[in-house]
């Protein structure tokens, strides 16, 4: 008993599992169009830091009126941890499969697939992106560099969706991202 104790104060006070915020751009231009970092938000899962996130829209639209009047946003995730491809491919699905219905993920999925076919094994320290520009396009970055793109507006909503939209993989980071300053 006294072992699994100390095993657990280890964890759970460790300085590694200690995450400190990234810096997160404070403005970027899509479309001729400035958006502004609105809110950050950390992803902690067991008391173990695995990302922060951070939503930028137009500074005179609400976070939460971006995603529902379909402005241009961008969504930037920091990773703490490694992680395996395909448990993040894994959990995009089960949040995907929450959101939709069984004929919009079939009618989605060869590119929600091509997308996936970008992800490799994340590190700790990793960055990924999704930019929607003015017409709905999706911009999907990984450490900085176009590594997906798509002019299907309905895809592009659906996978930013994930962490934005009901039922995606934080209802608390959704909130947290979505709330007005």
């Amino acid at each position: 008993m006294r072992h699994a104790l100390l095993g657990l104060s280890v964890i759970l006070f460790s300085p590694l599992l200690l995450a400190s915020q990234p810096d997160f751009p404070e403005r970027i231009d899509v479309d001729e169009q400035t958006l502004v970092l609105r809110n950050e938000s950390l992803l902690r899962y067991l008391f173990v830091d695995v990302y922060s996130a951070a939503l930028l829209t137009p500074a005179n639209v609400s976070p939460a009126t971006a995603v529902s009047e379909r402005s241009p946003l961008h969504l930037e995730l920091y990773y703490y941890r490694n992680i395996d491809r395909d448990d993040v491919i894994k959990a995009a699905w089960v949040a995907l499969e929450r959101q939709h219905d069984s004929a919009t993920l079939d009618r989605l999925r060869p590119e929600i697939d091509e997308l996936h076919a970008t992800f490799g094994d994340i590190e700790s320290g990793d960055r990924y992106s999704l930019t929607l520009s003015d017409n709905q396009a999706l911009k999907l970055k990984y450490n900085g560099a176009v590594v997906f793109t798509s002019d299907n507006e309905e895809l592009a909503r659906a996978y930013v969706g994930i962490w934005l939209e009901e039922n995606g993989l934080s209802d608390r980071l959704r909130q947290r991202l979505l709330a007005e300053r």
